[in-house]
């Protein structure tokens, strides 16, 4: 074995979680994965097997060589090789590198068993020109902290054991161990800002300062502690000011104001959404400062924060609405789909419920139009929707995907909320009624 994958298999194998039983290489055909893979192929036996995992985006010509030299240098090394076609594209004005790199660790992630260990060969100068685009873009310590060692991905877990590795140690290697490599074109294309970081910019940080890049990944990692310790804080925080899947507006407003930014970025990461950046700190004012009777909401990309009832709630930017009018039969098909987000209607039987009789047999289904009303109880006072909604804390975003179900153009029920008396039977009484299955949240 070459001194240099006799190096690197060794600090593979020191940097492998505890009791991985596979590992699984990504290769692109290109040196650096080229040497991972080498090194990795040491690593078999003893109860661990290795394989390798090439994604083709079919982006360039050059896909179909990609995909032979990856054959050709997994079958030197006696590794397995699955090829897996993930075709990307990217809506207008999407980053094309961003699109297609989530859609590659989805396809890689979805690859792994419980117990298997994805290796990716970034090194030190990948990570160093990840912090510089971090910092060009405004990021704060989890963006400066770079690309993490290790990290779970799908069933099992993602490590980059190259680090601290050069892009010319990696070079070298290759050069040392004879492996056929190929270089990918989109490489040397300056309109993606990581090739003109690395084309234009880099080799002048480099000239005038030769230790950049262990430099730029020691900050990356100062970076990353700094973000464990902040995470930490939220944590504590987040424990008292979670209300329900909301946030308290009145135990948030004591916390010094670095600390509610730190809180609410951490609350958003939870469900793996980006924080609005330079927007987070508008939302925060809105939130703690509009007046009472105001109904704050700042978005961002298809998400956004609103405030109603002194909790600050994370939804969509354009929340779940019955389309149009849907036409159901119930005694027929007694199950009616409202669309994506939104659920089922069924029809059941329940005491109390409806007069089957004296409804038509084909209801209509709409989204609230304004002005509703119905009788919710024999000896209540017909109310209006509107405040049918308010005195149960509906949320006001998601009144639009309260599914209104009308007879003969009356309106008889909202979803299982509330359904009009006078068309149920006497209380004691079996009828039917209406469920409301996968309902969203709506308080």
């Amino acid at each position: 074995m070459e001194p240099c994958a006799a190096a690197l298999a060794a600090l593979l194998e020191r940097q492998l979680p505890p009791r991985t039983t596979a590992v699984v290489v990504a290769v692109s055909g290109g040196t650096d994965s080229a040497c991972l893979l080498a090194a990795a192929a040491c690593l078999a036996g003893a109860g661990r097997t290795v394989r390798a995992v090439h994604v083709d985006h079919g982006l360039q010509p050059a896909a179909a060589d990609f995909r032979r030299v990856c054959a050709e240098l997994c079958a030197r090394l006696g590794v397995p090789l699955s090829i897996v076609a993930v075709p990307v594209r990217a809506a207008r004005g999407a980053s094309l590198e961003a699109v297609a790199r989530e859609a590659r660790y989805a396809a890689l992630g979805a690859q792994l068993a419980a117990g298997e260990c994805l290796l990716t060969a970034h090194h030190a100068e990948d990570q160093a020109e990840t912090v510089l685009l971090q910092a060009l873009r405004g990021a704060g310590p989890a963006g400066l902290a770079g690309m993490p060692r290790v990290r779970p991905l799908g069933r099992g877990s993602h490590l980059r054991p190259l680090l601290e590795r050069s892009r010319g140690d990696l070079a070298r290697c290759a050069a040392a161990l004879g492996l056929a490599t190929i270089a990918d074109p989109m490489n040397c294309d300056p309109r993606f800002d990581r090739v003109h970081l690395r084309l234009c910019v880099w080799p002048a940080i480099e000239d005038r300062w030769p230790g950049a890049a262990g430099a730029l990944g020691r900050a990356a990692r100062y970076a990353g502690e700094a973000l464990e310790v902040l995470n930490a804080v939220a944590d504590a925080d987040l424990a008292s000011l979670r209300d329900g899947e909301a946030l308290s507006i009145a135990r948030l407003r004591p916390l010094a104001h670095a600390r509610r930014g730190n809180a609410l970025r951490r609350w958003i990461g939870e469900r793996a959404l980006p924080p609005p950046s330079a927007r987070l700190a508008e939302a925060l004012r809105q939130c703690l400062e509009a007046r009472a009777d105001h109904l704050p909401v700042v978005a961002w990309g298809e998400h956004a924060l609103r405030r109603y009832r002194g909790r600050i709630h994370l939804t969509a930017a354009a929340p779940p609405r019955i389309a149009g009018t849907l036409h159901w039969e119930p005694r027929a098909q007694p199950t009616l789909e409202l669309g994506a987000g939104l659920g089922r209607l069924r029809w059941v039987e329940r005491t109390g419920g409806f007069d089957a009789a004296r409804l038509p047999p084909l209801l209509s289904v709409t989204a609230r139009r304004g002005g509703e009303s119905l009788k919710p109880a024999p000896r209540a006072a017909t109310r209006s929707v509107q405040h049918l909604c308010q005195a149960d804390g509906i949320l006001p975003w998601m009144r639009g995907a309260l599914p209104f179900v009308h007879a003969d153009g009356r309106l008889i029920a909202v979803g299982d909320l509330w359904a009009d008396a006078r068309d149920r039977v006497p209380p004691a009484g079996t009828g039917a009624g209406i469920a409301w299955e996968g309902a969203p949240t709506l308080v």
